[in-house]
């Protein structure tokens, strides 16, 4: 960890200026440039809107179990909005945080740039779309929810999430650098951790040890974060088992993440 945290002293400036320029090289070429990482999840949005609010009645609503006597009624389209907006950070996150050193070679093979720095700028990019995505997401919650204070746990969750996924990417980054096939299975995969991950459905309504099997999947704990902040008015303390469970998981992460990382990055060179 003191490694990492050695190579990011003085590249502040540098990784806020390159996570700029990868934000416009990601779409240059483009007519509307950068603006295609809003109208990507927009579209993927409406779809989904119009799926389930016109064209599937039946999925109209929601009915969300919070362990009190009656279930509550919600709108889908607004439980699915509040859920997905995480999603799209989190997916890019594993996908684009997997090829990142393969895409940004150069930076290790022709230039002598510390290579965590290069997977905290990239990140930092999609963090830049997440937060504007975030404030078309939190109009909506304001002029259909309301809004509350429990809103304010979105500046305990969003970093969090930035941090889990950049310390990810220590480890996929790196093993997809020396293996394709590795990089080629997270893409394949990530369909599937979507319909496994809570973002279409309420997780909190399973019972028994499907319930608990839930609570394992890490990207359930920010799809559920999401919505206890802008839709259910609950706060992450409340929920402790799945609090416990994610801080453990996460712990994990980071020590593999520097694992890898201190493993791996000195053959990164020869390999790309």
């Amino acid at each position: 960890m003191f490694t990492i945290l050695k190579e990011h002293k003085g590249f502040g400036k540098q990784i806020f200026l390159l996570a700029k320029n990868e934000l416009i090289k990601t779409y240059k070429g483009a007519v509307i440039g950068p603006l295609w990482a809003v109208v990507k999840p927009a579209f993927t949005v409406f779809v989904y809107w119009f799926a389930f609010s016109v064209g599937i009645k039946a999925l109209k609503s929601v009915h969300v179990n919070l362990g009190g006597p009656q279930p509550f009624t919600i709108d889908f389209f607004t439980f699915m909005f509040i859920g997905i907006i995480p999603w799209f950070f989190i997916q890019d996150s594993i996908t684009q945080g997997a090829k990142t050193l393969r895409t940004n070679r150069q930076f290790i093979t022709k230039v002598k740039f510390p290579v965590s720095t290069i997977l905290t700028y990239t990140a930092l990019s999609r963090l830049f779309v997440h937060i504007f995505l975030m404030v078309i997401m939190y109009a909506y919650v304001l002029f259909t929810v309301g809004p509350s204070w429990y809103n304010l746990q979105f500046l305990f969750y969003c970093p969090l999430m930035y941090v889990f996924f950049v310390a990810l990417s220590w480890s996929t980054s790196p093993m997809s650098a020396f293996s394709k096939d590795f990089e080629s299975l997270i893409v394949s995969i990530m369909s599937g951790v979507f319909w496994l991950s809570g973002i279409m459905y309420d997780s909190y309504s399973f019972n028994g040890i499907l319930k608990y099997a839930m609570l394992l999947n890490p990207i359930n704990f920010f799809v559920n974060g999401y919505r206890n902040c802008f839709l259910y008015n609950r706060g992450f303390w409340e929920y402790k088992t799945e609090l416990v469970i994610f801080l453990a998981e996460f712990a994990v992460i980071f020590a593999l993440g520097i694992f890898n990382y201190n493993r791996l990055r000195k053959k990164l060179p020869d390999v790309l």
